[in-house]
């Protein structure tokens, strides 16, 4: 279940994204440029505490993912990431919706500015 309807479609409407499959984790993987800049995923019961929710993991800020976290109980350190720099938000929680948006939004260009130059340029 989620409380986020407008996310997948949300995260394709960014220049240069694409989404994928990656069967070996069970996970829908956003991409610019082959570079993920979001994945959704549902944990399984060997996951607890995160056993079946699901969730969106996004890069961050260092600063302000802990600050995420330490506002927002649905927002947690990166699930199978670099807890530094990526959160996971629960899609069944209450985080804001035009929060997650700004998330997303910042996950993207992130990952954007750590492209090449002439890459960014055809953005």
């Amino acid at each position: 279940m989620t409380n986020y309807p407008w996310l997948d479609g949300y995260l394709l409407s960014k220049p240069g994204a694409e989404r994928d499959f990656k069967v070996e984790w069970q996970w829908e993987r956003y991409l610019v440029r082959g570079k993920m800049f979001a994945a959704v995923c549902t944990p399984g019961p060997e996951h607890k505490p995160h056993a079946g929710r699901t969730m969106v993991i996004l890069k961050c800020d260092p600063r302000l993912a802990e600050a995420f976290r330490a506002e927002y109980p649905d927002v947690v350190p990166g699930f199978y990431s670099d807890k530094r720099n990526w959160n996971s938000v629960y899609l069944d929680g209450t985080v804001p919706e035009t929060l997650l948006q700004d998330m997303c939004d910042m996950s993207y260009s992130l990952v954007v500015a750590k492209l090449p130059k002439k890459v960014r340029e055809t953005l």
